[in-house]
């Protein structure tokens, strides 16, 4: 995948404007300007300067300007990178019990989601992280996932035999599998070629990003399934963690989990404002339950709590939850 780099004169201009003896940090993304992570990254990094009097700068680099999860995710294990914002998928790559926050209908609500996420067995995974080469800051969100199709579905009907766009998890892959799709990974920024042109016939997304990117006009129906949680990662380059003082580790910990609070907080409210909007706006939202996806909710539980048994751990939460 394509991706921007930062010029030598914007690296010039950060390093001008830091005041003498200051410590720049930088901070990766894949969201761009608009997207909650990247306001929370930007009120982040003032936050930092302000507790530090000026000593700790955060550049952010959004958009995957400094490439995709799996590039940036080497930059911090080599300590080129200080801190970034991560989706859950590209842990899961390297540590399938990550993946497990991503099971279907694991919770009804994305504050439901919010409560698991601050949770003794999400929290405990962060001590995963360390094999990875990354210190664990705590979890943020995205909206709860929704699936968008190009094409109505009949009364009764399944997504089986669909193209759907999602990420390269195991876990996601394998429940579309199992509901007769055909799960297609694309990046973010090739989606809406891909979907326009007729590339893939759905996705798997949220209701912040269909209506900022328009997918709902390229849609014959929007369903509000609330599937899926997405989670975020905040984690820090474990090499460059180790050189930070003290005091410092300990202003980035509160600061970074503040935040990460703060997003779990607001996505809540960001559901239900961006599902207003799409309604608004005319899209066709439609409430369906687990039956569009066949039988592949059952036979994905039976599968994964083999495969990864703190899964049968994390369910025991949820259904504490939503209770």
């Amino acid at each position: 995948m394509a991706f921007l780099r930062p010029t030598p004169l914007a690296l010039a201009l950060f390093a001008l404007a830091s005041p003498a003896g200051a410590e720049d940090l930088r901070i990766g993304l894949i969201t761009p300007p608009p997207h909650q992570w990247t306001r929370s990254a930007n009120h982040l990094a003032g936050e930092l300067n302000t507790a530090t009097d000026g000593r700790l700068n955060l550049a952010i680099f959004p958009s995957g300007q400094l490439g995709n999860e799996a590039q940036m995710l080497q930059q911090l294990q080599s300590g080129a990178l200080d801190l970034a914002f991560l989706t859950v998928g590209e842990l899961s790559n390297r540590d399938g019990n990550f993946g497990i926050l991503t099971a279907p209908y694991l919770v009804d609500t994305a504050t439901q989601a919010a409560t698991l996420l601050e949770g003794p067995t999400a929290t405990g995974l962060q001590d995963n992280l360390a094999a990875l080469g990354l210190h664990g800051l705590g979890y943020g969100m995205a909206g709860m996932r929704i699936v968008l199709l190009a094409r109505p579905l009949e009364d009764g009907g399944t997504v089986a035999g669909r193209k759907i766009r999602t990420v390269p998890l195991a876990q996601e892959l394998d429940f579309w599998t199992r509901a007769g799709a055909a799960p297609t990974p694309l990046p973010l920024p090739d989606l809406f070629d891909a979907y326009t042109n007729g590339q893939i016939d759905g996705m798997q997304l949220d209701f912040e990003g269909t209506f900022n990117n328009r997918f709902h006009d390229y849609s014959a129906v929007v369903l509000d399934t609330e599937h899926m949680i997405f989670p975020m990662v905040a984690v820090a380059s474990a090499r460059k963690w180790k050189s930070y003082s003290e005091e410092d580790r300990a202003v980035i910990t509160r600061l970074v989990a503040a935040e990460t609070a703060q997003i779990r907080a607001v996505y809540p409210q960001i559901d239900a404002d961006y599902r207003a909007k799409l309604i608004e706006a005319g899209a066709n939202v439609v409430k369906p339950g687990p039956e569009i996806f066949g039988d592949a909710v059952t036979g994905w539980y039976e599968a994964w709590r083999e495969k990864t048994p703190l899964l049968i751990q994390l369910e025991t939460e949820a259904k504490a939850i939503r209770e």
